[in-house]
């Protein structure tokens, strides 16, 4: 598929395989190399999970100039599924009922399913304007959608923005997309004077250095590796069985990886993948994942064997442990992601607001949408600060 439009004197290419794509005007676009807009992360999506998501890569021009380029993914859910009464953002019974009525939802996102953040749109502010950048986004998704003759999405949705471009993703709004606001980021603002984790724990609270310690000596079994692709080959079963074990218990989920995904991460982006498996008595019994992103460190999904998980404290150990790995890369920010606030507000996160936007494509439906969009709110939390100073308010 190839369509052609003018937008505010932008056109735009759109391409359904990676191999396709231009390579020089992605890259152009992508200077600062975001590992989830790379073709790299890209193409092993597109490898490993084709058979169950459509992929639209969308490349902008100024001109001959490339000056944005976006990633898509059509999708599809059994709304019959979904757990209402512990959704992520509290959901009101009429937007059940009147957006998710139909058992099959299928939904073109703007963004990335595996991850939380700004991982779909990207654009040059030196060439562009926001405003138009916004609007030759809108014109293309909803372009791409019409052209979905069999499968046609009834949502477009852009996930998602952190607060410091609210200003310039508000322009989404002038065409008919709604807000709305879900649950917190939690993310750790690692200090510069953290050159080890010792100095991490000299700065906490006595409460909570002692609760640490009680974590490390319940965990103290626990032996953890640097797995290569060959390792997540070796232990693919475990992997696969570990990760489900996980997504099971979510309360919403859209889409999901699996041990091949992990395997052809790490042989693609090699140190910007880690991957680290979790051994009790020679068995494996969790795994973490995670992706430097330049300064940030982006804790992405785990597999746990809830089993041991009580007596051994396995997900909390994993938590410290992503402290660790952070100060360790020099990052600045670990991004915990959203859910389980209190324990990861032990270890120092902080909430970070986040928004995203969708878009009913039948014009009256997404009349209907706004009034129902606002009666979502974020999910209520309670935070802890562990630390002996509030650090980095």
């Amino acid at each position: 598929m190839k369509n052609i439009c003018k937008v505010n004197v932008l056109k735009y290419d759109c391409y359904d395989r990676i191999e396709d794509v231009p390579i020089e005007d992605w890259n152009s676009v992508n200077k600062k190399n975001n590992t989830f807009l790379s073709l790299a992360y890209l193409q092993t999506l597109e490898d490993t999970l084709l058979e169950n998501i459509k992929f639209r890569y969308i490349v902008f021009y100024e001109g001959t100039t490339a000056v944005g380029i976006a990633a898509a993914q059509l999708i599809k859910f059994n709304s019959a599924e979904l757990k209402f009464q512990e959704f992520p953002c509290k959901i009101n019974e009429a937007i059940k009922n009147t957006l998710f009525k139909n058992l099959e939802v299928k939904v073109l996102v703007c963004g990335n399913l595996f991850s939380c953040g700004e991982h779909g749109f990207l654009y040059d502010s030196n060439k562009v304007t926001a405003k138009q950048a916004f609007e030759s986004l809108s014109n293309a998704l909803r372009e791409i959608r019409k052209s979905e003759n069999t499968e046609k999405p009834s949502f477009i949705l852009l996930k998602e923005f952190w607060p410091q471009s609210f200003a310039e993703s508000d322009y989404i709004k002038e065409h008919d997309f709604r807000e709305f606001k879900i649950d917190v980021n939690m993310v750790v603002h690692i200090e510069d004077s953290w050159s080890t984790f010792d100095d991490y724990l000299s700065s906490m609270r006595t409460k909570f250095r002692t609760r640490a310690k009680k974590v490390f000596k319940k965990s103290e079994n626990i032996v953890i590796r640097d797995f290569g692709s060959e390792d997540i080959e070796q232990f693919q079963k475990e992997i696969d069985r570990l990760y489900l074990s996980v997504i099971e218990k979510a309360d919403f989920k859209i889409g999901k990886l699996n041990a091949s995904t992990f395997k052809q991460l790490k042989q693609n982006l090699k140190d910007a993948f880690i991957f680290r498996g979790y051994f009790l008595n020679e068995k494996l019994v969790g795994f973490t994942s995670s992706f430097v992103l330049g300064n940030v460190l982006d804790a992405n999904h785990i597999g746990i064997d809830y089993t041991y998980n009580k007596e051994y404290d396995i997900y909390q150990k994993m938590l410290y442990d992503y402290v660790d790995l952070a100060i360790t890369n020099k990052a600045k920010e670990l991004r915990l992601g959203r859910t389980a606030e209190i324990i990861k507000s032990c270890v120092g996160a902080k909430p970070v607001e986040m928004k995203l936007y969708v878009r009913h494509g039948n014009s009256i439906s997404n009349t209907l949408l706004k009034p129902l969009v606002e009666l979502i709110s974020p999910s209520e939390y309670e935070i802890r600060n562990p630390f002996k100073q509030l650090l980095l308010d």
